[in-house]
């Protein structure tokens, strides 16, 4: 019988983290190096990837998701991958009046067409090999809609529908699709934006008052979601939107 922490071993595959400078994408970078994998993080952060990932033992590659043409590049230099997971992403406060289609276009071209672009430059070759497991972080505002965020939303929506898709065309081949659908979760750049405020106290209490239990997700427990999906003790899980949210669409 195999030991339990043998279960969740990634050695000796190669993952590829995008977003994976800071906040959930070095999380998830952490706990798969930890595991026994070879990790490549990707990041447009130039100054700041190079030193997560010397830290963390992993290769750094600077990358824009949204450039199609970068991404064939990296996937090019660093050959076939066993684990793509899609953490980068970016957001925006507004409702239809304080949206532009500027805004719009700009997160669907990362949220979006850079998971789309991710999985053309990577799956090909892990569709011919027959094996591999692709990680999109999406949102629980990619389950349940949350109010003054239009364009995040509707992006998140299209990646839980993407993730779907590929796992429907794709389930007789060994390649594995999921997303992870995290509530708000304490990253460095949301603790950043809370102290910004005259109370932070108060401001992390509303921020976290979606999640039933009265607390943000921590970027760790993201890791631990995205290091089962990516382990082969996940063989039948495709297909899925997995909540991380304290409980927040439990009663929608």
């Amino acid at each position: 019988m195999r030991r339990a922490v043998d279960v969740f071993t990634l050695a000796p595959k190669t993952a590829f983290v995008t977003g994976g400078a800071s906040g959930i994408g070095a999380a998830i970078a952490r706990a798969f190096v930890r595991a026994g994998a070879r990790v490549i993080i990707a990041d447009r952060d130039a100054a700041q990837g190079p030193a997560v990932a010397a830290n963390l033992g992993a290769r750094f590659v600077h990358l824009d998701v949204a450039s199609e043409t970068e991404f064939t590049r990296v996937a090019a230099e660093v050959g076939a991958v066993d684990v793509l997971v899609n953490v980068a992403g970016i957001g925006h406060v507004g409702a239809l009046p304080a949206t532009t289609a500027e805004d719009f276009d700009r997160l669907y071209a990362v949220n979006v067409r850079g998971v789309f672009n991710g999985c053309k430059a990577f799956v090909p070759a892990m569709l011919t090999r027959g094996s591999g497991s692709v990680i999109n972080l999406a949102s629980v505002a990619g389950i349940v809609a949350v109010r003054d965020r239009l364009a995040y939303t509707t992006t998140k929506f299209a990646l839980v529908g993407l993730t779907k898709a590929l796992a429907l065309d794709h389930s007789h081949t060994g390649v594995r699709f999921n997303c992870i659908c995290p509530g708000r979760v304490e990253t460095p750049f949301v603790t950043a934006r809370i102290q910004e405020y005259p109370d932070p106290a108060a401001a992390y209490r509303e921020m976290a008052s979606t999640q039933l239990n009265g607390r943000m997700v921590q970027p760790d427990e993201v890791a631990a979601a995205a290091l089962y999906l990516a382990a082969d003790v996940s063989a039948m899980v495709t297909g899925s939107a997995l909540m991380i949210d304290g409980g927040w669409t439990a009663g929608k």
